[in-house]
Order: C-alpha cells, then sequence, then structure tokens
C-alpha cells in the first residue's frame, strides 16, 4: 500500500489479551493500544473489536465456564466493564479516549439501526475517540447472536466503509498445516479465494477463545465480498499493525478483497441473516438464477423445507441438495409449499408472483 488506508478495524481475539487463568493481560492490550496510536498520529480512522469478556467476567467471579447461556450472560456483564478499563486506562496512557460500543445483530439487518450505527462509530471518530467494539453479550439471545467476534469484525469492517480489516490472533497466519503438529508448515502469505483454503483451516487454538482459523477465514470471506482486503497476523509480533498497514511482506496472511462489492442488503442476506428454511428448486430455475439473475418463481420450486415466513432469509438448493444462493421470501413456508410448481397465472389474484426477488437473492460459491 502506498499510503496509509483511511479507516482500518483492528479485531483483537481473547487468547491474545489473556492468560491461560483468563486474567487480562496489561502489556498486549498496551502494546495494540499504542500501535492504534500511532495509526491515528498518522491519520488512520481505527476501530477495534475485541473479546474477553467472558474470559475476564470468569476470572474475577473465580468459575469455570459455565454451559449455562444465562450464566454466560451474566459472566459478561462482570468481565465486559473489566475488560474497558483496561482499554481506557491504555488509551488514556497515549493520549487518546476509547468509547465503548456494544452491537448486536439487530444493528445489521435493520436498516435503521444500521445507518444509526454507522453514525456512531463515524461520529466518534471524527471527535478523535477510538471505538471499542464488542458483542452484547449480556443481553443477546443465544440463538440470534453474531457467534464470535470475527464475524462481527467483518461485518462492522463493511459498517465503516473500512480499508483493511486487521485479525489478529495467537498464530502468524494461515499455514499450509498446523504448525503446531508439522513442524515443515510454512506460512500462506496470500489467499485469492478463501472458499479454496476454508475446509482445511483448524478450530481454535486456545480454550479461552472461540474463534479459530476457520473463523478468521469465514470473517475474511465476509470482508472480502465487502471489497475489504484482510490481514490475519500474530497480535505478539512487534509493530504489527504498522506492517499490516504498510503491506510488508511476511507480516501474516493477505487475503484479498473481491472486485465485485455486495452491496449493504445484499451482504446481510448472505452473512448476518440466519436461514430459517431451505426451497430446493429444479434445473432450469437454477439456471436461471445463476445465469441470468432473475427472480425466483414459484414454477421453478419443487420442495420446500422448514417453518418460516415471509421475510425470513432461506436458503435455495438445486436438485443436487447443494446450496447455491440465499434469500428473502415473500411469502410463507405453507404458501409456497401449495404453490411449487405452479405458473405465476395459477397463483390468487393480486399476490406477488416473486418468491424470491432478484434484489433479495444472494449467489453463493
Amino acid at each position: 500500500m502506498e499510503k496509509a488506508p483511511g479507516t482500518v478495524v483492528v479485531k483483537v481475539g481473547t487468547s491474545s489479551i489473556t492468560d491461560e487463568a483468563g486474567r487480562l493481560l496489561e502489556g498486549p492490550i498496551a502494546k495494540l493500544c499504542s500501535e492504534v496510536a500511532a495509526l491515528v498520529a498518522g491519520g488512520t480512522r481505527v476501530v477495534v473489536v475485541t473479546s474477553g469478556a467472558i474470559a475476564a467476567g470468569l476470572q474475577v467471579l473465580g468459575l469455570e465456564r459455565p454451559s449455562d447461556p444465562a450464566v454466560l450472560q451474566a459472566v459478561a456483564a462482570v468481565g465486559q466493564s473489566r475488560l474497558m478499563s483496561h482499554y481506557e486506562r491504555a488509551f488514556l496512557d497515549q493520549g487518546l479516549v476509547a468509547g465503548q460500543v456494544l452491537l448486536a445483530p439487530l444493528d445489521f439487518t435493520e436498516r435503521s439501526q444500521y445507518l444509526h450505527a454507522r453514525q456512531t462509530l463515524s461520529l466518534l471518530m471524527d471527535l478523535g475517540v477510538v471505538p471499542v467494539v464488542n458483542e452484547n453479550d449480556a443481553v443477546a439471545d443465544d440463538e440470534i447472536r453474531f457467534g464470535d467476534n470475527d464475524r462481527l469484525a467483518a461485518l462492522v469492517a463493511h459498517l465503516v466503509r473500512a480499508d483493511l480489516l486487521v485479525l489478529l490472533t495467537d498464530a502468524a497466519g494461515l499455514f499450509t498445516a498446523d504448525p503446531r503438529q508439522h513442524r515443515d508448515a510454512s506460512l500462506v502469505e496470500e489467499v485469492v479465494e478463501v472458499d479454496e483454503v476454508l475446509a482445511s483451516a483448524g478450530g481454535p487454538g486456545s480454550h479461552r477463545g472461540s474463534g479459530g482459523m476457520a473463523s478468521k477465514l469465514a470473517a475474511a470471506k465476509i470482508a472480502s465480498w465487502s471489497g475489504v482486503p484482510v490481514v490475519i497476523a500474530s497480535a505478539e509480533r512487534p509493530a504489527v499493525l504498522a506492517d499490516a498497514v504498510s503491506g510488508a511482506p511476511g507480516t501474516g496472511t493477505y487475503v484479498r478483497a473481491r472486485d465485485a462489492r455486495l452491496p449493504a442488503r445484499k451482504l446481510w442476506i448472505a452473512f448476518a441473516l440466519a436461514p430459517s428454511g431451505r426451497l430446493v428448486v429444479d434445473t432450469g430455475a437454477k439456471a436461471a438464477l445463476m445465469e441470468r439473475g432473475v427472480s425466483l418463481l414459484p414454477a421453478g420450486l419443487t420442495e420446500v423445507r422448514g417453518e418460516f415466513w415471509a421475510g425470513d432469509a432461506v436458503e435455495v438448493a438445486g436438485p443436487d441438495g447443494a446450496v447455491f444462493a440465499k434469500g428473502i421470501v415473500r411469502h410463507g413456508a405453507k404458501d409456497l409449499a401449495r404453490w411449487a410448481g405452479r405458473q405465476s397465472s395459477q397463483l390468487p389474484p393480486d399476490v406477488p408472483p416473486e418468491v424470491v426477488h432478484r434484489d433479495d437473492l444472494v449467489l453463493l460459491p
């Protein structure tokens, strides 16, 4: 990169800022904040997405990680304030002010919430504040949540129109094999198509985190589809943020952005909305959707699976069962089950003929 990006989103995982007991470590947090401050001093706007609230809460309360979601939410409420106090002190040492922002999936799926969240983050950065973002774990519905902060960071990168997403972890990047088990594993310095390497990625490297390399790559895919390049690198690397921004060789794994960017609405559909059901279509409908970009009509439907209502997200699969698209349905499951295979002229009067309108349909790799 010839010049510093205008906006960078930096995500740091639990394992990078806590010890084995879950205690927050001042050193790694101070290092991160110092490097963020250096970027800000150079004119770059920075958003930090951080994990660690649950791990910090467990340590404060002297608990082992419980399986009860309600207890985890209570733990997060305790840990979040402790986590934020560390960031506040570390940024103050750098002459910066930190601002806590807790986000939920609703902030990305509802248009008004999405615009409000964007405005808030933009205003904070305009004021010289470093937004410190986390999922609102204390009140999040266990069935409606981001799942991990890698995904959240990718969605935030799209939200603020970032020029770069940096995912900091306890590994130096993506390797050709698990370096903990294969001494000859080498760093993959660039990824062009995430789907080609997702299947071989590993799970969490630490019991304290919820992510792992597969999570990093899934997040990188979201960011890539947003037109945002990604660097996956070690949080322990000296000057890792400066190197990531400047494109220094060997910093970590660089994931290219796709040339064609998904607009915000289609990004929500593809990655922020959980599917409530599945539509199976025939060969002709699949070809029409993929090749001509048309809307899905009842005539192409062969099967309706699951219970869903108009406005819900659904997967679209071909005759072989492979999912190739995702979209927002305009009719509920019961109606579509009755109308499957019918021509549009056979539908009840005043019923919109589209099952999924092309503006609400996203083709998946």
